[in-house]
């Protein structure tokens, strides 16, 4: 028996082979979860996203389109995944964006305010909006999971606006840990160590990173995606029934060095 028989609920994130949802969805399926899957509009993405899923096994997965800075989208998507299954057991939240232009090292003061409200919006706000809409959908109760970093505690450099929007977004788990306890949903976050994610190549000085964090991290290694996808699964099954409103480093201990 797999931790996850039995569970059933939707994956945002997945963009590639080598995305950190791409591993979550791995890990889950061998759990022996029912999973759902977004993608951004379009069908370059829809393609995309298939073909990765298609590494997993999946030959005919079930996607919904949604750009989750759109409120209409969101509501639309939802309301297919509850016509479609009815209820959820748990949700993946493994989005996040800025604009590359900002995320060089040396020049996190030049951000424009609309790239500072997108950053924001997308990569926390959009937690909370599909909590909104996922609740409705859990009663009895279901887990959530987002991925943060340690540049949202820390100054990183090259990380820059994605670090603010990862601060709001941790506290944002905090908050809906805090109220969505009553109706038995727990809500967690993953601060995972460096992967090499179509996302993480935007960020200025992202070799250089790979090379301290392995370094210095107490195991002297980079993680692996399978380990992230480990420790969803763990947070999204009732093996983790009493944690909630946390932020779990998988990073090979790189979080605990002060120097």
């Amino acid at each position: 028996m797999g931790l996850m028989d039995g569970k059933r609920g939707i994956v945002f994130g997945v963009a590639n082979d080598r995305s950190y949802a791409w591993y979550i969805a791995q890990q889950l399926l061998a759990e022996g979860a029912e999973c759902r899957f977004s993608h951004l509009p379009g069908e370059k993405m829809e393609r995309r996203v298939r073909n990765a899923l298609n590494e997993l096994g999946l030959s005919d997965p079930k996607l919904y389109a949604c750009d989750a800075s759109n409120d209409d989208d969101l509501d639309a998507m939802f309301a297919k995944l509850r016509d479609d299954v009815g209820t959820i057991d748990f949700l993946v939240h493994s989005i996040a964006f800025a604009d590359r232009q900002f995320l060089q090292i040396g020049n996190f003061y030049t951000t424009s305010r609309a790239a500072w409200n997108q950053a924001l919006d997308i990569s926390a706000y959009s937690l909370l909006a599909m909590v909104q809409r996922a609740a409705p959908m859990m009663p009895e109760g279901g887990s959530v999971i987002s991925m943060s970093y340690y540049g949202g505690e820390k100054v990183v450099p090259g990380y820059n606006v994605m670090g603010i929007a990862k601060a709001a977004l941790e506290h944002t788990t905090r908050y809906l840990a805090a109220e969505m306890g009553a109706k038995n949903i727990r809500i967690n976050s993953i601060s995972g160590g460096p992967l090499r994610t179509l996302a993480a190549m935007a960020v200025g000085g992202i070799g250089v990173m790979f090379e301290h964090h392995a370094k210095k991290a107490p195991l002297k290694r980079n993680i692996e995606g399978e380990e992230v996808g480990d420790t969803a699964v763990f947070l999204l099954s009732d093996r983790a029934s009493a944690i909630t409103g946390e932020i779990i480093h998988v990073d090979s201990g790189y979080n605990i060095v002060g120097v």
